[in-house]
């Protein structure tokens, strides 16, 4: 398991393990979000697996499935209100942490210069830089 901090309540991890929510816990995570689909795992991470483990840890778990397809205006708007909605750090996971660390980009456009978002998402590793147009035209609509 890999995190990457991409802002002090906020960060990402490519596919965690149901073995891995000690960790998650012990780190100081009172949140999870699942971006990633269960069509792409084996069912051993399935999300209700992970979301057992997290649940006895007494974490708070989400499914919020993200494909190119379905990272709409609402998802986007979701995932944001589940990270405001957390009482404390949230770790969002998918394959890579990409689809995770989008999300997040596209859900403060309009509420953080998208700079400041561009180079949270690169010191976390995440080259972003195809989103920045996106970014751009909506900080200039005032976000979603």
């Amino acid at each position: 398991m890999e995190i990457r901090q991409i802002t002090p309540r906020y960060a990402v991890s490519p596919q965690i393990d149901p073995e891995d929510i000690g960790v998650i816990a012990a780190s100081g995570f009172t949140t999870i979000i699942c971006n990633r689909p269960d069509e792409e795992v084996p069912a051993s991470h399935h999300a209700d697996r992970v979301a057992e483990a997290a649940r006895a840890a007494g974490l708070a778990f989400h499914v919020l499935p993200l494909t190119h397809q379905t990272m709409t205006p609402e998802r986007v708007a979701e995932q944001r209100r589940l990270i405001a909605d957390s009482t404390g750090p949230v770790l969002a996971y998918c394959a890579s942490g990409t689809r995770c660390s989008v999300v997040w980009s596209l859900g403060q456009a309009g509420h953080m210069p998208v700079d400041e978002i561009m180079k949270a998402t690169a010191q976390a590793g995440y080259d972003l830089n195809g989103l920045r147009p996106q970014l751009e035209t909506l900080q200039e609509q005032g976000g979603l």
